[in-house]
Parts: structure tokens; sequence; C-alpha cells
């Protein structure tokens, strides 16, 4: 939420007031936090059954990035950058889930934000270390989502498998999407044709194309001819998992328990939810649009979210990446030059 926060302060720099208020919110929640360890998931409460939180480390790793930027405090960026917040939020050892941008993982997202950073502004020492680092992994990440690499399996279809088959794919695919798509615009922005993977240069093109087919997918060029985002083409799921979506206005008011038997209907929702994209296909690329199970037809906000960011990457406006306006809070850099080298000895 403190990211959030802080990241929309900078968008709504010209409007003073409302962006000093929404920096003033971002640090106070970080501040709380800092100081309330722990997760919102402990092992057998209820959130544990649905949103069960791995850590929350990369969370302070991405709000101290975003409050960076915000505010220009380098207090931020001195724990963005701590290598053994790194540590704990995994960023040394990889993993089956590594290099997956989620609700519970903001780790990928991080290091690419940093690695903006880096890009344009430079900081130097005693931030290019860990800087470097997470620009090297944001690469290896990027090579990860490629075809001519296994990390992650892919349907026949195309949809690549973040997160190994298991249910609710979409929401993973459209953050890579989005992360793929803008990390090729700070490199055209940096002036800087591609990157490598291991011996091999890839052009910036590979990854708009790998977020291309990836959103076509999402948009109904799949093996069901299927348009996973409801009112988009002219297939698209009908039984959405949405409580908004299925229950009628009729005047009724409805429990909780009482928009149980909408969801059991096999009638077609009687409100188009225009835009929401559902959960997606098994690994098969099967569909059941079923409103009952949610792992085929349930939207959420941070699959949408996802969705929209890389929708908005991919229109093919051609204004490029706006080098600054992020970094308007920041202060001139003047990089601390570095520790001298011990006395040598022959």
């Amino acid at each position: 939420m403190a990211a959030a926060l802080a990241a929309a302060s900078i968008v709504f720099k010209d409007s003073k007031t409302y962006s000093e208020k929404l920096a003033h919110g971002a640090r106070t929640l970080f501040k709380y936090g800092r100081e309330q360890r722990g997760r919102y998931s402990p092992g057998g409460s209820d959130p544990s059954l649905f949103y069960n939180s791995t850590s929350y480390w990369d969370e302070f790793v991405w709000g101290g990035a975003w409050l960076y930027f915000a505010t220009g405090n380098t207090s931020y960026l001195q724990l963005a950058t701590a290598p053994g917040l790194a540590k704990h939020a995994g960023a040394f050892w990889g993993g089956p889930d590594y290099g997956v941008f989620s609700w519970d993982n903001k780790l990928a997202g991080s290091q690419v934000l940093l690695s903006r950073l880096r890009l344009f502004l430079s900081p130097g020492y005693p931030y290019e270390e860990i800087l470097r680092t997470f620009h090297n992994q944001t690469g290896n990440i990027m090579c990860s989502y490629l075809p001519y690499f296994t990390s992650f399996n892919r349907t026949k279809g195309g949809l690549i498998q973040l997160n190994h088959g298991r249910p609710q794919p979409l929401q993973y695919v459209v953050n890579a999407a989005f992360l793929a798509s803008v990390y090729s615009d700070y490199l055209d922005s940096a002036d800087t044709p591609g990157w490598y993977c291991g011996p091999n240069f890839y052009s910036t093109d590979v990854l708009r194309d790998f977020a291309k087919t990836q959103i076509d997918y999402i948009l109904g060029n799949n093996p069901q001819k299927m348009s996973y985002v409801v009112g988009y083409g002219k297939r698209y799921p009908k039984h959405v998992h949405h409580r908004g979506a299925s229950i009628p206005k009729n005047g009724v008011k409805y429990s909780c328990k009482g928009g149980w038997k909408w969801r059991d209907t096999k009638r077609p929702n009687p409100n188009t939810i225009v835009g929401a994209m559902v959960a997606g296909p098994d690994r098969h690329d099967g569909f059941k649009d079923v409103r009952t199970n949610y792992n085929y037809t349930e939207p959420t906000l941070a699959g949408n979210a996802g969705l929209v960011a890389a929708l908005v990457s991919l229109s093919g406006v051609t204004t490029g990446i706006d080098k600054n306006t992020i970094f308007s809070a920041v202060p001139p850099m003047f990089p601390t030059p570095p520790p001298p080298p011990a006395a040598w000895k022959p």
C-alpha cells in the first residue's frame, strides 16, 4: 500500500497538496509496516487458505524503492539496496518461482524498477554493487521469459506457465508481459539495443514479441478461440465468478449466503463485467466456463492491474519512456567516492 501511494504521489505531482498527502500516507504506512513485523496470513488462519503470503521482505524492497522515488530521501534507497534485505527477499537463491511478479512477490518488479535507477541516474557507490546485481538479475529474468530457454514450460497454445501448471495462470502472465515490455522501453531509452543471455545477444524486440504473443493469447489467439477478457471479442466467459456480475439487480437485497443460488445457477451472468480478465485456462489450454470453479473464471484486481499495465505498455504510443518525471523528487547525485584500498604490502 505504501508503494502504491508513493507511486501515485509521483503521478499526481502537479496537484501539490494531494501529492504531498499521498506521500505522507506512504511514509506513515511504510513506517508502520517496518515496525509491525509479521505476515498477514500466519499458518492456520483464514487468510492462509486463499492469500498465503510467503514473506514480507520483498515488500520492503518494493516500498523502499517507490518511497525513494517519491521523496528523494536516501534512507529509503539505503534500505531498498541493503544486501541483507535482498537476501531475505530471495534475490540470491532463485527457486521455482523466481522471476514471477505477483501479489505475493514484488521482487522481480523491484529489480526492474531499481534497474531503471541504474540505467538513467547511475548513482554509483555505495549503491552500485547491489544495483548492478539487480540489473543483472533482471536480465536473467527476461531471458527466462524467452521461448529459447526452458525455465518455464509453455502450453501447446503458447501460454507461458509461470506458476508451473498451477491454477489461475493469467495474472502472472500479464505481469511478466508488462515487465518485459517496459524493460525493453528502458533499454531503448538508454540507447541499448538489447542484452545478453549467456553468450547470446538478444534485441529488445524479442521482449516485446514475448509480451505481445502472451497478450494476444489472452485476447483470443488460443486453442479455445476464447477471449479471457470479458466483453472483448466474439466469445468470452459468460459465467464469471463475481457477485456483482452474477446477482441480478432486481431490488431484492440478498445476504452473503443468499447470493449462493446465483453462484450455483447454470444460467449466464445477468450483468457483463466488461474488461475483467478471468483466471484463465489450465496447462492443457482447456477452459471451463463454470462460475463455481474460480480457478477458471475468477477475475482479480491483481490480474487486471497487470493486464492494464501490459496493454498500455504495448499500445504503440511512441513517446517512449519519460526519463525524468519519476525522479523529480530525487536530489542531484554526487556519488560518494569509494573508500581507499587497504595499504599494499609486498
